[in-house]
Formats: C-alpha cells, structure tokens, sequence
C-alpha cells in the first residue's frame, strides 16, 4: 500500500499544478453605463494555456476546437444585462450587452474556455467595474432590426463603426451613438433554414439628444404605415445609405421619445433577486377576505344535483315504466286474438252458408275443360247447378 501511496502521489500533484497553471491572468474591464458593451474571447488567447499545447508550444495547431463557458462568480448564470454567443467551436465568443445605471458596480465574471479534443480546461477572470457615463440623458432612441446579419456579425468594432457611419449619412448628424445589440432570438425570432444568405436577424438601438429628423419621423406616416400593412416596404428618402451592408427593415422601426418623462422614470430599477443581509421577506398581510362559499356550491353541489336528478329519471323509466309496456303487449295480443276468432268464425258461417245455398254457381268456378280427356266445356251450356256434384263424377 505504501508503494501505491508513493506512485500517485506525484500523478496527483502534477494533476493539481496543471489545474493551477492553466488559469490565465485577471483583466479588468470598464463598461459604461447606457452604452453597448463588447468582450472578445479570442480561440488563440486561449489556446496557448492548454497543458498539453504548452509543452509543444512552436507547434499550436491552428484547427483546436474550443467553447466557452461564463458565469458571475458563485452564479450559475450571468447578469441579467450581460450575454454570451458563439457560433461554434472554430468561432469568437463574445460577452457583451449594455448595462444601465443600476448594474454600476464591480462584477466578476469567471470564463472558462474547453479544448474538445483533449478535454482540457482554462481559466480565467474578468472583473467587469461598471462606471456611469457622463451624460446619459439620451431621450430619442430608435431601434432598427437588420434582417441580412447576426448578432456576432455586428459586434466586432469595424462593423459597428460601418453601421454608426451609414446611420449618420442617413440622419446627417453625428450624434447618434448604439445603446443596445439584441438579437433576434433573444425577441422570440425563430431559427431559419439552413438555406444559404438567411440570417437570423439582429435589433440595434441607437439613441441621440437631439430630435428626430424627418427621415425617421417618414417612416411613421400614414401612407408608409398603409404600405407596411401591404407588405411592401415604406418608401423613404434616407434609406439608401444602408444598402447593401445591412438590410434593414423599415416596417419595424421603433421610436421612442423619452424626453417628457423625469430622470427616475427613465432609468428603470431591476432588482437583482438578493436580500440584502440582516434582512427578511415580509409578504403583505392586508389582502381582503373573501367567502368562498358560493363557489363551493356552484362547483360541488350543482353538478351532484344533476346528476342525481338523471339517476331518478333512469329509475323511472327502468322499473316504472316497464308494467305499463307489458300491459300494452297485452292488450295488443287480446286484439290480435279477437280479430283472429273473428275472421274464423266469418269464415265458417260462409262455408255454412254456400253449402245450403240454391243458386247457381258463378260462371268463373265453373270448369273449362276436362282435365282427363282434354274436351272443352262451355261454361254456358246446361243450367244445372255442380256444387253438389261429386268431383270425381264431374271430371268424368
């Protein structure tokens, strides 16, 4: 057992210092509250911290798939401000979304990068310090949606920087600044095809302290609404300046003019879900009594009565009615029986009467001809009356 003792311990604690190794060094970041926040986690800043990638170092390979996992530190989620998307394992992730004014504080977000082929892991912290900006007062804010882009296409800075220079062409003012990047998905957008060139789609918001122009307030009018209703796009005299990079939907543009409300209206408070220490939940008490006996008896009762109004009913017709059947079978049979004894008693009193008769018999009883000799009788010769002649002799 000592031997054994012996042999793991060193497999064991060049397990441990590999965990401890591959964990990179903290960075700090700065986001400014009311305005898009991008985190870049790159595959190759990660890739050389892999013990089994550090020990070959000139040789990284370049095709590593890697994924990342992030969470706040002691959370098993993030911030509800904060998002994280990665296309795939060959792909940047991206942390990003826009804090507001009750998100400043300091976060710890703790990233953990996964190697698929070794299974390796590596660490590392980013303390987010969250900081007021300046002047947050942005009343007018609009909101495009891209329909030829996702979400990862737009939050690199070279594709922020061509949509912030198309929107001030369009606008033809400077001001305008992106508040928020959401994508589709996040909106209750669904997943397209796998057909070439379709996107998921992606909301940019952008917001300004100075009025609306007329561009976007055209897209709001009566006749572009009418067209919108048809399907057809709104028509517009600004919108050239996005073509062909973005797509964007002109049908569903929102504007949002907060200038009328106060400052507290405007920063909303989201509560983070936490009691603060020392402190207990006190739900409220002052909720109005109310008797639920009425419902009891429409729900409980009422159906009983139903039911034992039909279970009645079916008694009835089951054993009451069944005497009254059988006296009508009765009666129905007497009658039969009746008629029965009639018919044959009128019948008898015929026979009896056609065999005391004098008259001479109808013409079509009369016999034609003989059956034996095949001789033709006239029924109108002789006046003799054959009723009371035997029939053998009548055949003869």
């Amino acid at each position: 057992m000592a031997g054994q003792r012996l042999l793991w311990t060193p497999f064991l604690t060049a397990v441990f210092l590999a965990g401890i190794l591959a964990a990179l060094p903290d960075r700090n970041v700065s986001p400014v509250a009311g305005a898009i926040f991008v985190h870049e986690l790159k595959r190759e800043h990660f890739q050389g911290a892999f013990p089994s990638i550090r020990k070959n170092y000139s040789e990284i390979p370049s095709d590593t798939p890697i994924t990342f996992h992030a969470q706040l530190l002691g959370h098993p989620d993030l911030p509800r401000w904060l998002r994280y998307t990665q296309r795939g394992p060959y792909r940047t992730g991206y942390l990003y979304g826009s804090p507001t004014m009750k998100d400043v504080s300091r976060q710890l977000i703790e990233v953990t990068a996964y190697n698929r082929h070794t299974y390796e892991t590596v660490r590392q912290r980013v303390i987010f310090t969250i900081v007021p900006a300046p002047d947050t007062q942005m009343p007018y804010q609009a909101e495009f949606f891209v329909k030829n882009r996702d979400v990862e296409e737009v939050l690199p800075a070279d594709a922020q920087k061509q949509f912030q220079q198309a929107l001030d062409i369009m606008l033809e003012q400077k001001d305008w600044s992106i508040i928020n990047i959401t994508s589709a998905l996040d909106r209750g957008g669904r997943v397209p095809l796998p057909i070439e060139g379709r996107k998921e789609g992606v909301y940019i918001k952008v917001g300004s302290r100075r009025p609306f122009s007329n561009c976007l307030l055209e897209t709001k009018s009566f006749d572009n609404q009418f067209r919108c209703s048809l399907d057809q796009q709104p028509v517009i005299p600004c919108y050239n300046s996005f073509s062909p990079q973005f797509r964007v939907d002109w049908c569903n543009i929102t504007l949002a003019d907060l200038s009328s409300l106060s400052i507290t209206e405007r920063v909303p408070v989201w509560g983070d879900g936490v009691l603060e220490d020392g402190s207990e939940y006190n739900p409220p008490t002052d909720s109005p009594e109310k008797a639920f006996l009425s419902d009891y008896l429409m729900t409980i009762l009422l159906p009983l009565l139903v039911a034992l109004l039909l279970c009645l009913l079916l008694a009835y017709i089951m054993y009451c009615r069944r005497e009254g059947v059988h006296k009508r079978d009765l009666k129905t049979s007497d009658v039969q029986m009746v008629h029965h004894n009639t018919i044959h008693s009128n019948t008898e009193e015929l026979r009896h009467m056609a065999s005391s008769r004098d008259v001479p018999r109808p013409l079509s009883t009369l016999p034609m001809f003989n059956v034996r000799t095949g001789e033709r009788i006239s029924p109108l010769q002789g006046r003799q009356d054959s009723a009371h002649v035997p029939l053998i002799l009548a055949q003869q």
